[in-house]
């Protein structure tokens, strides 16, 4: 038995007893069939792993790291699939890992900036996923477009397996290393000076990114991880005070992204990726516009005050 199955077995009765409470003509049966009940439960941890790294990700410069590593890992779904593989993640995996190595390690040693390897990367490994389905593997097939939009219901149980064995491995080692990570982030130049492991911290956590980002294709696919990654991120820093509050609203804007994206998604049969992007793009929207007119207001309000004072 796998980590995903002994989640399933622990969340199942749960999702099963909240099921009467759902609203909606076909989002419940997300909490009652086991193939929805295994993409609900992938989408959930994949939302609150991508969160915390998220975070990290926009405090450090990287947001479009995730993105290129995401079309990196869709030259490993494609070669996976050519060659029959049960489970092409696991070519994501290893295509992703080490392109997030060569990356980090060309932009350590100053061979290229991180923005110019990240789209080298991104285009090639796009481009040869596209090339390799064309000549080997049929073309761009309904399942192909569900790794690039998106699809919750390719997830099986091996699928589930190893997005758990991800998510949950990758939560415990970014806790381990948060100190040092923030610390790296801040002031790599005190933090170096301190005796931490600059360069090894950096090199764990772009591994970590690609490990994470490979669980999130079935959930909105290649062309849409930044939705989730970076989306509800920026959203926390736009109401968050401290790096601890983001982290809090960053997790209520993601799972609050995938939840309302599954829901309609599910009720006016729409991609689950598109439309989870398309959510977590309206939130940042709304919550924006929330915090650009709150700060107006209280301009008007303090220049009048000034004024009445003055008179």
């Amino acid at each position: 038995m796998g980590l995903g199955s002994l989640l399933m077995d622990i969340f199942s009765p749960l999702m099963e007893s909240i099921a009467p409470l759902i609203p909606g003509e076909v989002f419940p049966y997300f909490f009652t069939m086991e193939l929805f009940q295994r993409a609900l439960l992938a989408a959930i941890l994949v939302t609150i792993v991508a969160g915390f790294l998220g975070t990290f990700l926009l405090i450090r410069n990287l947001a479009l790291i995730g993105d290129g590593l995401a079309h990196v890992s869709f030259g490993g779904v494609a070669v996976g699939i050519v060659l029959g593989a049960t489970s092409p993640l696991w070519y994501a995996l290893v295509f992703s890992i080490t392109a997030s190595i060569l990356i980090h390690e060309m932009q350590s040693r100053e061979i290229l900036t991180g923005d110019a390897s990240i789209a080298i990367f991104l285009t090639g490994m796009l481009a040869f996923g596209l090339v390799t389905l064309r000549l080997k593997g049929g073309g761009i097939t309904t399942d192909i477009e569900g790794y690039l939009f998106g699809n919750l219901l390719l997830i099986d149980e091996a699928d589930l397996d190893l997005i758990s064995f991800i998510c949950v491995f990758s939560m415990l080692l970014l806790i381990f290393i948060r100190s040092g990570l923030l610390a790296t982030t801040v002031d790599p130049i005190s933090a170096r000076v301190q005796g931490l492991p600059v360069r090894g911290i950096g090199l764990l956590f772009s591994i970590i990114t690609a490990a994470v980002v490979v669980s999130m294709v079935q959930v909105v696919g290649t062309l849409l991880v930044t939705a989730l990654l970076v989306t509800p991120a920026a959203t926390a820093q736009l109401v968050g005070r401290s790096f601890r509050s983001c982290l809090i609203w960053t997790q209520v804007f993601g799972l609050s992204s995938v939840l309302l994206g599954l829901y309609f998604s599910a009720e006016y049969d729409t991609g689950s990726g598109s439309m989870i992007a398309l959510v977590a793009a309206i939130i940042f929207s709304v919550v924006g516009l929330f915090q650009f007119l709150k700060s107006f207001l209280s301009t008007i309000f303090s220049t009048e005050n000034i004024l009445d004072s003055t008179s």
